[in-house]
């Protein structure tokens, strides 16, 4: 979509938006997924919107920056920075093994930013500097709001109910970009093509909406340390996708990166489900 000249700021608007419609569409049905208490309005309709109005827009130039697998490799800092926030803010202890399994898996993050390529074949050139710099920057942004929507997350979802939580999060990360988009200059246009519109579409039923109700639903069934392993093979997967459909390549040192990255935090979700058993 980016090569066919969409606006990355409009990507993330406009997926929101048919979550949005489909919520509106369940609630004719639901009525009670809009009796909200005040609270929940405010800590995930305009806190967690705006973690998701931010995640929204950072990833898209991460993305775009620095490639669908190095962006997938910045995002998984994201666990480790969960548990270590997750001492001061939930009260859950901080061992020393995750301290130095969150120094591997930045320092692979690292590695498979320098490893990586917009282009594939053997003369592949790497990522221009003002690319990877942005690419970089939108890749630790949306890091960061994925770690503070999934702490907030834990402490909603138990209290409010995934489907209201999703609702709430995705209303207000519309409103957010709603307002802050046009201020600054990036007014989200909507897709030109029938076909931009379909793949917008296949982005909010599996990223926005399908993702975010399994990872949920899987929560509720398995220990949330089992389930945060199984989402650590997402870069992974972004990867070997990203080599197969957009060309998009990764050096030996790039995997080796990758690799830092899932194992470190695969081994501290593990170490920490070990210790709970």
């Amino acid at each position: 979509m980016y090569r066919a000249g969409e606006a990355i700021t409009g990507i993330g608007f406009w997926r929101l938006v048919i979550g949005l419609l489909g919520f509106l569409a369940y609630g004719l049905f639901r009525p009670q997924l809009f009796r909200i208490d005040r609270k929940a309005w405010v800590l995930v309709g305009l806190g967690g919107g705006a973690l998701v109005a931010l995640f929204e827009v950072a990833y898209q130039f991460g993305i775009a920056g620095a490639g669908v697998a190095s962006a997938a490799a910045l995002l998984y800092i994201a666990p480790v920075l969960v548990a270590i926030l997750a001492k001061p803010l939930l009260g859950e202890k901080l061992t020393a093994l995750r301290v130095v399994l969150a120094l591997v898996v930045m320092a692979g993050a690292a590695l498979t930013v320098q490893g990586g390529s917009h282009g594939a074949g053997a003369g592949a050139a790497a990522i221009p500097l003002p690319s990877l710099i942005q690419g970089v920057a939108g890749g630790l942004l949306a890091m960061v709001s994925f770690a503070g929507t999934t702490l907030l997350a834990r402490y909603a979802v138990p209290r409010y109910g995934a489907t209201q939580v999703l609702f709430l999060e995705i209303l207000g990360g519309i409103v957010v970009l709603g307002i802050v988009l046009p201020l600054t200059g990036h007014t989200p246009l909507p897709p030109h093509t029938v076909g931009a519109w379909m793949y917008v579409l296949l982005l909010s039923l599996g990223s926005v909406l399908a993702a975010n109700f399994l990872f949920f639903a899987a929560v509720q069934r398995i220990d949330a340390a089992l389930t945060s392993v199984a989402a650590t093979i997402e870069p992974v997967v972004g990867a070997v996708l990203a080599s197969l459909l957009f060309n998009q390549a990764l050096s030996l040192l790039g995997w080796l990166g990758l690799t830092m990255v899932v194992g470190g935090v695969a081994t501290s979700y593990l170490s920490e489900a070990k210790t709970g058993e």
